[in-house]
């Protein structure tokens, strides 16, 4: 008797990807406006997960407020993690620590939390901190840690208020990942920052303000995770840039939408159609 072998059904699913939203930063459009671009985008590109990799607004409850209406209205799953301007302080009426507790409470937010999406993947996501090591060797700690050069201010020195020196929360934004990614390691990884945890994603320098200022860009506190775990996609932000690229077997992407200033049109979903990245996994 020949006996049939079934054919196990491979079922894809499509994940979009976006960072830097900056939803109350454009002179003319309102977060409602962001809000149905992005509603518009991910359900003409048919996105079944969505992926924010911080810096969704400087006010955390409308950071909240805006990602449980993108899943409402997509009724797709919405995941993120706080960028530095999600932790913004200022003008609000929690500390910095307070807000990352808020977020922690969410069923959106990944830090603490990874996210199986099957037997094969899982997500793990974590803001990561910078530690001042992707700055040109010319600037020595100390003058790093003043945050100002060239008469600007890196604006987290005074809208964030933690009780902790940037190079000490990078350690433990780190070993707060790893700790996550033990819970999966059986696991394929997406791995979501929004601090850069590869140097190519950088401003190139030398340049004039940013030998200074790539200081608060990245983090090398996150390279030892990329030789122990198997990581496939590594999503990153707060660059403003838009592009991937592949190393070791790792692909990085930076999927940022950026301020008004920096895109190539003026039409809001055009330019979220164009930030947005889609991978698709089985």
């Amino acid at each position: 008797m020949k006996l049939l072998k079934e054919k196990r059904k491979v079922i894809n699913m499509l994940i979009g990807m976006i960072s830097d939203l900056h939803i109350d930063r454009h002179n003319k459009l309102t977060p409602k406006d962001y809000e149905q671009a992005l509603v518009a985008v991910i359900k003409q590109q048919k996105i079944e997960l969505l992926l924010i990799a911080g810096d969704v607004s400087n006010h955390y409850k409308l950071t909240q407020s805006f990602v449980k209406e993108i899943e409402m209205q997509t009724k797709i799953k919405v995941l993120f993690i706080p960028g530095n301007h999600d932790f913004w302080s200022m003008d609000t009426d929690a500390t910095s620590s307070e807000i990352l507790d808020t977020y922690i409470e969410m069923d959106n937010c990944l830090i603490d939390e990874p996210y199986v999406i099957n037997d094969e993947w899982a997500i793990v996501g974590n803001t990561g901190w910078y530690d001042y090591t992707y700055a040109h060797s010319k600037f020595s700690l100390e003058r790093i840690a003043r945050r100002k050069y060239y008469g600007a201010t890196w604006q987290d020195k005074v809208k964030i208020d933690w009780q902790i020196e940037d190079k000490k929360l990078s350690m433990i934004a780190a070993k707060q990942a790893m700790k996550d990614i033990e819970k999966v390691k059986d696991k394929k990884i997406i791995l979501m920052t929004h601090i850069v945890t590869h140097r190519k994603f950088a401003v190139p320098m030398p340049h004039r303000i940013f030998d200074y200022f790539n200081a608060f860009i990245g983090t090398s506190d996150f390279d030892e995770i990329y030789t122990r775990y198997d990581i496939k996609y590594s999503i990153m932000g707060h660059v403003h840039f838009r592009n991937a690229f592949e190393e070791n077997g790792v692909t990085y992407i930076c999927p940022c939408l950026g301020y008004q200033r920096e895109w190539r049109t003026s039409y809001i979903e055009q330019e979220i159609n164009h930030a947005l990245h889609k991978i698709e996994i089985n």
